[in-house]
């Protein structure tokens, strides 16, 4: 609901060929994108998650750990104010 308030997507990720991938791909206006990890409180993510996320980074993604429903809006706004060239804007 936060994401379609700020006028973008939350697009649920299932990928069975290729496991570990964050849950949920943030989509928002002028081209910016962010991976989100939902963990429930407290919790970190395995080993595999972390590959993943990893292996991401490395292609230029944000990639956001997401433990509480309070920090919803300041990943939101990292993914919005995220330079051209690090997964948003540009052509």
């Amino acid at each position: 609901m936060e994401t379609e308030k700020a006028g973008g997507k939350a697009v649920k990720l299932v990928s069975p060929s290729f496991a570990g991938m964050p849950d949920r791909l943030i989509l928002l206006a002028d081209g910016k994108m962010g991976f989100v990890e939902v963990k429930a409180p407290g919790q970190k993510p395995r080993p595999l998650q972390l590959k993943r996320h990893a292996m991401l980074r490395r292609l230029g993604y944000q990639v956001f750990v997401l433990d509480a429903m309070e920090d919803i809006p300041a990943v939101l706004k990292a993914i919005a104010h995220m330079p051209d060239g690090k997964g948003g804007g540009g052509a």
